[in-house]
């Protein structure tokens, strides 16, 4: 099994959602509703990516990985393991609640994942901003104090962003994206989140949403002040370093290409600007993705076996996802 695998969306409806997927990518989402994810890759119990085309068409990710796991993963990941990234895009029309993950230490406590998230921003809007980790000085009580008193941004670290800037989201760090934000988010797969705040909002029953305000307090890195992004480049280079996953920027100009070997590891491809052709190549086997480009938007799972090499058809950035096996 040395294709590489693309997976049909599944699209999240989120109050703070829009329809920027549809003018960003071409994508037809389903009518009337506030996208706010596209989960790219995903295997979960609730949530199943499906292979969009090829002989392993309609399987899902799990079930791929039960029938194919040395391939896929190496010889030595168990068949029964889920896949240990999920991978979404993120149209935040509004800005998201002030929200943590559990750090390892403490989520199986609180009967939580812990989630490590990278944020790489495809598109912004004029002056927003990222709300990440606390501002410098601020103590737990003092946080607790800004809850009640409705004043909780004024202890949130903020900072304007540009597209192609990138921030690695560690567990335990309180954040929020702000509007006006496409995001690609490579995470841990996780979908615990506590929300510590909702700026007053209403979720689209009408009724406000839940917080979880003692355990986003159990959570939250206390001394963790005013951390900064990646900021964008026009060189390859990684962009995010952590135990969870390493991600590298990868940038083409029109014509240069991009190879992975057969049998190192398996390798996520997310491209975010541009657009590559995959090569066959004849010393593996390894063919090219159903016979057309990868663009703008397009993730998928480079399997352990196989070996590729793209070509950018005009200037790329490509985000090579690896070491999470």
């Amino acid at each position: 099994m040395r294709d590489l695998l693309r997976f049909e969306p599944l699209y999240q409806e989120r109050v703070w959602g829009g329809r920027a997927l549809e003018a960003a990518f071409g994508r037809t989402l389903p009518p009337s509703s506030p996208i706010g994810e596209s989960w790219e890759i995903v295997d979960r119990p609730e949530a199943q990516s499906v292979v969009q085309a090829g002989h392993l068409k309609g399987q899902t990710l799990h079930a791929v990985l039960a029938k194919h796991a040395a391939d896929v993963m190496g010889p030595k990941w168990p068949a029964s393991r889920p896949f240990p990234l999920l991978v979404k895009w993120l149209d935040c029309r509004e800005r998201l609640s002030l929200q943590v993950h559990p750090p390892a230490a403490v989520a199986a406590e609180l009967k939580g994942e812990p989630k490590t998230e990278n944020w790489y921003i495809a598109h912004t809007a004029l002056d927003a901003h990222l709300l990440v980790g606390l501002r410098r000085g601020v103590t737990r009580e003092q946080f607790k104090k800004a809850i009640t008193d409705g004043t909780l941004e004024q202890c949130i670290h903020h900072f304007r962003v540009a597209a192609g800037d990138s921030i690695l989201v560690h567990s335990g760090q309180v954040h929020a994206i702000d509007a006006g934000n496409l995001i690609l988010e490579i995470q841990q797969n996780s979908d615990t989140t506590y929300r510590v705040y909702d700026w007053g909002r209403v979720g689209l029953d009408g009724q406000p949403r839940k917080l979880h305000i003692a355990e986003s307090l159990r959570s939250i890195q206390w001394d963790d002040f005013e951390p900064a992004p990646v900021r964008a480049a026009p060189t390859s280079g990684v962009i995010a370093n952590c135990a969870e996953f390493c991600i590298r920027r990868v940038v083409l100009g029109a014509g240069e290409r991009f190879s992975v070997h057969a049998n190192e590891q398996p390798r996520l491809l997310s491209v975010v600007s541009g657009s590559v052709r995959c090569d066959a190549d004849s010393s593996t086997g390894s063919r090219a993705p159903f016979g057309h480009a990868l663009g703008r938007g397009e993730n998928v799972l480079l399997p352990y076996a196989g070996a590729f090499t793209f070509s950018a058809e005009t200037t790329a950035i490509l985000l090579v996802t690896e070491k999470f096996v």
